[in-house]
């Protein structure tokens, strides 16, 4: 039968476990912390600035996604009316780019996706890097479709992972030089791609690299061997319709 005591012991039992889920929530939300990072609106706005702004390409609608330093997802936004005036695909694509910028900076040496191109071709020094830290599928593609590029979109809260090695993925440094995530941008060629990051990485006042991550143009293909190699190393292939450099 029911007694009062027993009543006392399940609330008593109910309250720990309260009390246990509200600390662990308490340390998960104090781990992802995406503080100094752009908010969906913020992300949003300065996306929007940049695809007014041109950059070549197909002038098509983008996607933009931000990650901390620890590669979870802050924010994710779209440039269009809805999600569908952009590549569905883009958006995983966007998260991608933004965990292997941040990924594969560093406090004092930023790298962009367009620039592990040429170094992850087939014979060259970082072959296969792009096979490794795969996408999180269950991150990527679970929840509600209609809330993919809101503010409560799917992806946030998430460690998404991800390689993606051309260009649109940029580290994230404040005014003081620190490095505190990366941005991916994605929806019109490569090229372009990078111009948008590029510039809404401007927007967002979030730019201040310790190294040049520019996209680079300097891939020649050896009339007789058919080779592509790249000068610096650091080679991104030119995009048509046309391939934008940004100013620095």
């Amino acid at each position: 039968m029911w007694s009062v005591k027993r009543g006392k012991v399940l609330f008593g039992a109910v309250a720990a476990l309260l009390g246990t889920l509200a600390f662990t929530s308490s340390a998960l939300a104090k781990d992802n912390k995406c503080d100094g990072l752009p908010s969906h609106d913020q992300l949003r706005t300065a996306l929007q600035a940049a695809v007014a702004a041109g950059g070549g390409g197909f002038g098509l609608n983008m996607w933009g996604t931000v990650v901390n330093r620890d590669g979870i997802v802050c924010a994710v936004a779209f440039t269009g009316a809805s999600r569908g005036d952009q590549w569905p695909g883009s958006r995983v694509i966007s998260a991608q780019k933004a965990n292997t910028a941040n990924a594969f900076s560093l406090p004092g040496l930023a790298l962009s996706t367009a620039n592990l191109y040429s170094a992850v071709q087939d014979g060259q020094s970082l072959f296969g890097l792009q096979f490794s830290n795969p996408v999180d599928t269950k991150a990527a593609y679970s929840g509600n479709s209609a809330n993919n590029g809101q503010s409560n979109d799917p992806m946030v809260g998430d460690k998404i992972g991800g390689v993606n090695v051309f260009g649109g993925g940029l580290g994230l440094y404040t005014a003081g030089g620190t490095l505190i995530g990366g941005i991916g941008v994605s929806g019109d060629t490569s090229c372009r791609d990078h111009w948008i990051a590029w510039e809404t990485r401007k927007g967002l006042s979030l730019n201040n690299t310790p190294t040049n991550d520019n996209i680079i143009y300097d891939l020649t293909v050896d009339p007789i061997t058919g080779h592509t190699t790249s000068a610096s190393g650091f080679g991104h292939p030119a995009c048509n319709p046309t391939s934008p450099t940004p100013a620095s």
